[in-house]
């Protein structure tokens, strides 16, 4: 019987194998490439472009860093990211903890979880061109207004994951502290706030990844200055100003996908611990 049982799971695991090694190929290749050509000279390129550089060429590198106000473009980068995670951390748990105390006896509250719910549903497309004439309008087409942007957008999604999270939380420790004299604010940062650490990490690092890696939010908004630009418009304008010199945009796609990729794996246990538990329990 074990051995019927084990040739009936062969194909079943040999179709799953092959599945992964394919994903891991799709994941990869484009790696490879970006790597080798980074590091290779013009010349090497041009005789073989998925060859594997004959040294680890680095005036690449330099290049970007030195010539090209690479530092400001990060620096902006680093400044929206951070501000807009420090926004997100702030305002969607305590508006998701107020919600999921009140929706379920206040028509308005529940209007207002609907509300932000509705808009997972509305592809960005149908509310770029409005939210142009709009940010344009409050004069926000810059760093700040990004900034205030990316939270608006990491509402939908954070409040409908924090929702069903906060309902995790057992009701009779607020009820304790309330017995005790403690406010709502109180007993919001001292009892509820630590319980949902793991999914406000989840939140973070998932926000922080896209916030990072956003291109079409900066370009609507940023790309009338270059004062203002994000590393994803630098490399946007890559081609036009240095007629696309594959080695020097390889090098910049590296070195923009250094510092998340360092963050997102000392991280990655948070977003399986913040979902996991959000699932189990919600």
């Amino acid at each position: 019987m074990s051995v019927k049982k084990e040739k009936q799971l062969r194909p079943s695991s040999f179709f799953k194998y092959l599945f992964l090694i394919l994903g891991c190929l799709v994941i990869a290749a484009p790696l490879y490439v970006t790597i080798i050509t980074a590091f290779k000279t013009r010349e090497e390129s041009t005789v073989n472009f998925f060859s594997f550089p004959s040294q680890f060429y680095l005036g690449n590198f330099r290049e970007i860093i030195e010539k090209q106000n690479y530092f400001r473009y990060l620096g902006n980068t680093v400044i929206i990211t951070v501000c807009s995670l420090i926004l997100m951390a702030l305002v969607i748990p305590s508006l998701s903890y107020a919600l999921s105390r009140n929706m379920r006896r206040s028509k308005f509250y529940r209007f207002s979880y609907i509300y932000l719910v509705i808009g997972l549903f509305v592809p960005f497309q149908v509310v770029m061109i409005p939210l142009v004439k709009i940010a344009s309008s409050f004069h926000m087409s810059n760093i700040w207004g990004l900034i205030v942007l990316n939270l608006v957008f990491a509402l939908r999604d954070g409040v409908f994951l924090f929702v069903a999270y906060m309902d995790s939380v057992p009701r009779e420790l607020e009820e304790s502290a309330f017995i005790d004299g403690a406010g709502v604010v109180q007993t919001y940062i001292q009892i509820v706030f630590p319980l949902v650490k793991p999914m406000t990490a989840t939140i973070m690092i998932l926000n922080g990844l896209s916030v990072w890696n956003d291109f079409m939010l900066p370009l609507l908004l940023l790309n009338k200055s270059k004062d203002s630009w994000t590393l994803q418009l630098f490399q946007y304008n890559f081609k036009t100003t240095y007629s696309f010199d594959y080695n020097l945009a390889f090098a910049s796609f590296l070195l923009s996908m250094l510092p998340v990729m360092v963050v997102y794996v000392f991280a990655q246990k948070y977003i399986i611990q913040g979902l996991t538990t959000g699932a189990v329990k919600g």
